[in-house]
């Protein structure tokens, strides 16, 4: 068993749909950043609110800012790139952030947890079934897009045989697990994002 002792912040109350940042910023406090949650959201992470004109709905794409705002309940998330470009605005020099998705949750252990560093990992809340929509035209191309409800963002901090550990800020209470297969499988739904973040050098 690896398990990295990560602090841990809840997002309960403050960022009903604010796990991205709030999973961001428990990995910049592990690695010695003091930036808070709110620091993060408002100076860092791009956020676009939805429109409707002639009764359509048009939003942000997701890979490029959050859709809506982190603080009301009622929007949406966000994207591995759109963490790795505000991640890239704390860090600086020192760190390399590194958008992994597609790379297998094995080889995000190898290269991450037993190095000490914990990963940011796309999957679903409380694991649930993932629900395809709703959809929305993309501000900009007018294209439909379809968003995959139970989208969830915690940050990966250890494993064992059977089960993957995650502070996962929507449980409200430090670090859970959850069954390897089912993480894996809830992970591929939301097309298998992570970031992870390496010194330079």
């Amino acid at each position: 068993m690896k398990k990295l002792n990560v602090p841990y912040i809840s997002q309960k109350d403050l960022y009903p749909t604010g796990c991205e940042s709030v999973s961001a910023v428990m990995l910049l406090n592990y690695l010695g950043y003091a930036v808070s949650v709110d620091e993060f959201i408002e100076k860092y992470l791009e956020c676009q609110p939805f429109e409707t004109k002639e009764n359509q709905l048009f939003g942000p794409d997701p890979r490029q800012s959050f859709c809506g705002s982190p603080y009301n309940e009622d929007d949406f998330g966000c994207y591995a790139p759109v963490i790795k470009k505000a991640l890239e605005k704390v860090i600086g020099d020192s760190y390399e952030v590194i958008d992994e998705t597609g790379k297998p949750t094995l080889w995000l252990l190898e290269n991450y947890i037993d190095q000490g560093l914990p990963v940011i990992y796309w999957a679903c809340i409380d694991m649930r079934e993932p629900i395809i929509g709703p959809e929305w035209r993309l501000l900009g191309t007018g294209e439909v897009f379809t968003w995959i409800s139970n989208e969830h963002c915690m940050l990966l901090v250890g494993y064992d045989d059977t089960h993957y550990y995650f502070n996962d800020p929507y449980e409200g209470h430090g670090v859970i697990s959850y069954p390897k297969e089912l993480v894996e499988s809830r992970h591929k739904a939301q097309y298998e994002m992570a970031i992870g973040v390496r010194k330079k050098g």
